[in-house]
């Protein structure tokens, strides 16, 4: 006989912030990987994040889709030979939506048709298969399971949680119920994005930015400098990295050396970089810069910790059901 998992198998969503808030230096650096190697594979696609984001929100059609009608496919389910009809693309909404101006809104569709990601055909608009290769998450979900993953480390020492999942086991998981996980996700990407939008010049430059910040948290030696700026736990166990310059940063995220040397400049002129004299250069540690970015950075834990909440959820239930079954 099976038997269903009851309501106390489900997550307690604010119990779950709360800890996620006070144990985010645990998680900081898989988090700045996870986000940084999403802006740099974005802008890899077609030098231009902003075109990317227009196709992952034609995209996410589908997602709502089945979110609304509550129906879970898997990951190779939805992969298999996929193509998406549209009835027809409001430059308007996606302009609203997405906080872009028409203009560029109808320059960027005109760059994925001309490059067969959308095709026409009489009246009807289909995104073909190839695009959906295109958005197909590979190391997104190894990532965000390596995020996960901790998280269940950090909620199972606080008692909240039976078990510990392993990257692997939460990426198995990720694909059962893939297009309900991947339904939060996007969700936290696009407020993520209009959060950045409010705050920064391009997303070419928050790409450069976050790099610098993803490398900064990965090293030791700044942690153990700035504790009482982020207040870092000293047991993280963290690799000891080097500074990035104009070059290394180039042949990271596959934008022209000359146009991260211009980005840079902007950084530095806004004081949240710094250089040494081996033009390196590095995240700068500003208290009152540290202020006026904490309002967004409280919200991106927020919305973080509301996204493993809803997935961790799905995995805690699916187990128990597993384990009962």
């Amino acid at each position: 006989m099976t038997v269903l998992p009851s309501i106390s198998a489900a997550l307690d969503q604010k119990k779950i912030t709360k800890i996620i808030n006070k144990k985010f230096s645990i998680l900081a650096p898989s988090f700045y990987k996870f986000i940084s190697t999403w802006f740099i594979n974005s802008y890899s696609n077609f030098k231009d994040i902003e075109t990317y984001i227009i196709l992952i929100y034609l995209v996410n059609n589908d997602f709502e889709f089945y979110q609304k009608n509550g129906i879970t496919i898997d990951y190779e389910t939805f992969y298999k030979d996929k193509t998406l009809e549209i009835e027809n693309i409001k430059i308007i909404q996606i302009a609203k939506d997405l906080q872009i101006p028409k203009e560029s809104v109808r320059r960027k569709i005109a760059t994925l048709e001309k490059k067969g990601v959308i095709k026409r055909k009489n009246k009807k608009i289909f995104i073909d298969r190839n695009a959906y290769q295109t958005v197909q998450p590979i190391i997104t979900i190894k990532n965000l399971s390596n995020l996960i993953s901790i998280a269940t480390v950090i909620l199972k020492s606080e008692k909240k949680i039976e078990s510990v999942s392993s990257s692997e086991e939460v990426i198995a998981l990720i694909k059962k119920k893939f297009t309900f996980c991947w339904f939060q996700f996007y969700k936290f990407i696009f407020l993520y994005y209009l959060r950045i939008k409010n705050e920064v010049d391009d997303l070419e430059t928050f790409c450069i930015g976050i790099l610098i910040m993803y490398n900064a948290v990965s090293n030791k030696e700044f942690i153990l400098q700035n504790i009482n700026v982020f207040k870092w736990r000293t047991e993280i166990n963290t690799a000891d990295t080097v500074g990035l310059n104009a070059m290394s940063i180039a042949d990271i995220t596959g934008i022209p050396r000359p146009t991260v040397v211009r980005k840079l400049n902007i950084l530095i002129k806004k004081g949240w970089i710094e250089t040494n004299d081996k033009k390196l250069v590095f995240f700068k540690i500003d208290q009152l810069k540290f202020s006026k970015a904490k309002k967004m950075h409280s919200q991106t834990i927020q919305d973080m910790s509301e996204l493993i909440f809803k997935i961790l959820n799905q995995i805690s239930i699916n187990l128990t059901f597993l384990k009962y079954k």
